[in-house]
């Protein structure tokens, strides 16, 4: 199956945007869909990875230990310019523009 739209990656991405996300597809999305919820690439900005929780993710009382000890120290393994992991909230976007690295 094709990636979804958000990790989609596109000519403008540069390695680091490409290599997360290739890891939230192809590593992470899997195991959180599992329990129900999802994953979407907001952006990338200043070691800084955007994301927002979605489904059961989005109510889950361990959203943030997913995020911090899972998504967070998978991203900074595999990715050393990755330096911090953030959700959104569905109704609000990160105050900076997309940065493509």
């Amino acid at each position: 199956t094709p990636p979804a739209e958000d990790t989609a990656i596109r000519p403008e991405d540069g390695e680091v945007v490409a290599t997360i996300k290739e890891l939230l597809e192809t590593r992470i999305r899997p195991s959180v869909q599992e329990d129900g919820g999802d994953v979407r690439f907001v952006s990338f900005e200043n070691g800084i990875v955007f994301l927002r929780l979605v489904g059961a993710c989005s109510s889950c009382p361990m959203a943030t230990a997913t995020l911090k000890q899972g998504i967070e120290n998978m991203l900074m393994h595999y990715c050393p310019e990755v330096e911090e992991v953030r959700a959104v909230q569905d109704d609000e976007m990160p105050y900076m523009q997309e940065e493509r690295m």
